[in-house]
């Protein structure tokens, strides 16, 4: 059994073993802190659907009003006007073939995210196996295969994020950094937690979010309450 340490252990006595609304969960999660550098704050929803089935899948992406505290590095593969638009809207690195034969020989993937045009998906959906197990795939469903590339690259700088499940039926999403206002980190999650609740696939059937937990990268987990946001959900729908 992993041996676990003193800090981590006094952070875990700190939790309650009971459900916090998220107005209570964010503050605790900041009190509890121990480690000197600025934590990942992520929320992790259980949900009751069946991934193996496509149409239980749940998949979608969401601008978090107030980011993640982190420059993301966007990578457009494109042609012709598409890349000077990509290096007016401020793409971190853009390029067409050249950049798509770099991932493919040399496995490259300095960026954070991937922004292509219909056009190139010939050749980019040759970098699967590249891509898709460090989720850097682009795809239409999630707004990084579009010709509309300015606004993919400022929504991603603005704090997009993608959220798909598991195989196991688990959603993981950062929604900020550690050192953000208790109000921030409360709006970021919120925001989350709503696109998943109004992402539920017509075929599930049950319980839609069977857990909720709010975590930080060194921190202990904090189960949330998600009633609240469930009937707001509710009524804006």
């Amino acid at each position: 059994m992993k041996k676990v340490s003193k800090n981590v252990a006094k952070a875990r006595k700190q939790v309650e073993a009971r459900p916090y609304i998220l107005q209570e969960a964010v503050p605790l999660l900041q009190k509890v802190k121990f480690s000197k550098f600025d934590e990942t704050v992520e929320v992790t929803l259980r949900l009751g659907v069946d991934p193996k089935h496509a149409d239980q899948m749940v998949r979608g992406t969401v601008v978090l009003p107030h980011g993640l505290g982190k420059a993301k590095k966007v990578l457009v593969i494109a042609a012709g006007e598409k890349l000077r638009e990509a290096e007016a809207a401020g793409a971190d690195l853009f390029g067409g073939e050249e950049m798509v034969e770099k991932i493919q020989k040399e496995n490259w993937t300095d960026f954070d995210a991937l922004i292509t045009t219909p056009d190139m998906m010939k050749s980019v959906g040759r970098l699967g196996k590249v891509l898709g197990p460090k989720g850097l795939m682009p795809n239409p469903k999630t707004g990084t295969v579009t010709l509309d590339v300015a606004n993919a690259i400022r929504e991603i700088k603005a704090g997009k994020v993608e959220f798909r499940t598991d195989k196991t039926g688990l959603v993981h999403s950062p929604v900020g950094k550690i050192s953000f206002t208790p109000e921030k980190l409360v709006d970021n999650a919120t925001t989350l937690i709503s696109s998943v609740i109004k992402a539920k696939p017509a075929a599930a059937k049950g319980k839609y979010i069977k857990g909720a937990t709010l975590s930080s990268t060194m921190g202990p987990g904090i189960r949330i309450d998600v009633l609240p946001i469930e009937a707001a959900a509710k009524i804006v729908s």
